[in-house]
């Protein structure tokens, strides 16, 4: 890695191409930007002043015998200022009439462009850079509409072409055609460029001549139309992450194929291949040592399990009404709304090899009681990423009897499922996030609704709220007359399951810490749990009790044990 200060002159040196890495996203500059630089350039004139525009990031590519330049460069980092550089000089040098200079510096001996843009823009700015004349441009993309902007604001007499080119300066890095690209992007990003997995990965299987691959593998399967680009680029909270579907798919994608035992992947590099932070390198490392090199048959099954994928995975399940049927659809609520996104492997991975819908939906049930069950007694979820994304795929674990009989041929219990027992202990005793509790009060709910006797519909997920029934703050306007140790029992039976309910909206904070009667049925036009709460199934009948307290919550808790085990049982 070569590091220092490069100006336009050394970047564009007239006998080098600049690539910018052909299926890189479009130019996306706009008149905020294009304004500023304009009045950049122009005060580096008046003053000849250096002026420094932050980093360019050039990679060294190796280059064969039969071509005519012996200097090639990939644009990792720099895409949009070295772009807008070169249509604003080529603006001030037609109304200048001096092409020469400009061709000295941006074009080859073969007159064709230094800069080698991306399939995105290429006939845009190759259109612009074979101008002889300024001339008024219809076209809408970013690439015309910045030439357009120059040609109607760039006053020639306000900007010295040989001074910008000195004066205007980058941080210049030049890496080897051999250094760690992944340490590359690393700190790229580190700079602020957010660089997807996906947009690796896509320059990585296809080049400027793999067009025909391209629009097959790709452009068909992720970027088809606007609904299936938004679809793909939908974000999701996954841990402490924003992952996009695209990079979901992909990193589950990886962990299936590392499973197969054809390509006997060792244990180290499983483990290697299974951190998302070093996705993109693992698939170079895959796809090299275990697969050949060979990158089609690889971009074959990404094809097929990406259909699969966007017909199973939803993540718009938690803004709408969910059904009380066993499937994928259950699934997908706990994965999106309770944050276990380590399921998707194992789920894409039998949805790709399970045809008989009746297995399937089987083993997403016992899925859900496993899940859920384990969530409300609390077990750790730490071994989680390798069960789903190694243990259940290795071992072909395609149906319910198969999960039972692998769950039970372990020794270290760490991936049991929890007893009746121990649900109806965890609903006395569990103490659950907000989000956890939500989710088990709402699956049930799900369940267990009589949807013939509402009128109104179960909203998604995402549309209640958790509401304490006994307030935190009950000593302000609850009648007690116990004793510290009885207060203290008080403060942590009502954070369990049997004084928890969803409600439709946020209760007023007045409302909230009132007493039991104004709770249940507000006061004035602050609506109370009557109002929000009537038509929840898990708590509705308890809207008639005169009084509540632990022995309320006592039985509510036990009532919502046995529905519990009614909708997860084993």
């Amino acid at each position: 890695m070569d590091a220092g200060k490069r100006t336009i002159n050394e970047i564009f040196n007239g006998s080098r191409i600049l690539e910018i890495p052909f299926f890189q996203r479009a130019y996306v500059w706009g008149e905020t930007q294009w304004e500023r630089l304009l009045e950049d350039v122009e005060n580096v004139s008046r003053t000849r002043t250096p002026y420094f525009m932050g980093s360019v990031i050039l990679k060294q590519q190796l280059t064969d015998t039969s071509s005519t330049v012996g200097d090639v460069r990939t644009v990792i980092d720099g895409q949009q200022r070295l772009t807008t550089l070169s249509i604003l000089l080529k603006v001030l040098c037609l109304k200048n009439n001096s092409l020469k200079k400009f061709d000295k510096r941006f074009r080859l001996d073969d007159e064709s462009n230094v800069l080698k843009h991306n399939h995105n823009d290429i006939e845009a700015y190759n259109t612009i850079m074979d101008l002889n004349s300024i001339q008024t441009t219809n076209r809408k993309d970013n690439i015309s509409l910045a030439y357009q902007y120059f040609a109607d604001n760039l006053d020639p007499s306000k900007i010295d072409f040989d001074i910008v080119c000195h004066a205007i300066l980058f941080v210049g890095i030049d890496l080897a055609s051999d250094e760690d690209e992944q340490q590359i992007f690393d700190t790229i990003n580190s700079l602020g460029v957010r660089l997807t997995t996906a947009e690796l990965l896509k320059n990585y299987f296809f080049g400027r001549n793999d067009i025909a691959e391209y629009e097959k593998y790709w452009l068909n399967v992720f970027e088809k139309d606007d609904e299936t680009k938004e679809y793909w680029d939908r974000e999701v909270t996954t841990g402490r992450l924003k992952r996009t579907f695209t990079d979901l798919f992909f990193f589950s994608f990886l962990q299936i194929k590392i499973q197969d035992p054809t390509f006997k992947v060792n244990t180290d590099d499983k483990l290697a291949f299974s951190k998302v932070d070093k996705l993109f390198d693992s698939y170079k490392r895959f796809i090299k040592e275990y697969c050949g090199g060979d990158k089609l048959s690889v971009l074959e099954e990404i094809r097929e399990y990406a259909a699969v994928f966007k017909k199973a995975i939803n993540a718009d399940i938690i803004d709408n009404e969910l059904s009380s049927a066993e499937g994928i659809e259950r699934l997908n609520a706990i994965i999106f709304a309770l944050d276990t996104a380590t399921l998707i492997p194992y789920v894409l991975f039998v949805e790709r090899n399970v045809p008989n819908i009746t297995v399937r939906n089987d083993l997403y049930s016992y899925l859900e009681s496993y899940i859920m069950r384990r969530l409300v007694t609390r077990e750790t979820t730490k071994n989680y990423n390798q069960l789903f994304s190694d243990r259940l795929i290795l071992n072909r674990v395609f149906s319910k009897d198969e999960f039972i009989s692998y769950l039970s041929s372990q020794d270290d219990k760490i991936n049991r499922m929890p007893t009746d027992d121990n649900i109806k202990t965890a609903f006395n005793e569990s103490l659950l996030t907000n989000k956890y509790a939500a989710g088990v009060l709402y699956l049930i709910e799900s369940k267990i609704r009589d949807r013939r006797r509402h009128s109104t519909q179960l909203l998604g997920i995402s549309k209640y709220s958790l509401e304490h029934i006994m307030p935190k703050k009950w000593r302000n306007n609850w009648f007690f007359t116990g004793d510290k140790a009885a207060a203290d029992f008080r403060d942590r039976k009502l954070l369990t399951l049997g004084n928890l309910t969803i409600i439709t909206q946020a209760l007023n904070a007045s409302i909230r810490d009132s007493d039991w009667a104004t709770k249940k049925n507000g006061k004035g036009d602050k609506g109370g749990l009557r109002k929000y709460a009537e038509g929840i199934e898990t708590f509705s009948t308890y809207l008639n009790e005169d009084a509540w307290d632990e022995n309320a919550i006592q039985d509510r808790a036990t009532y919502l044990a046995n529905k519990a085990l009614e909708t997860w049982g084993i």
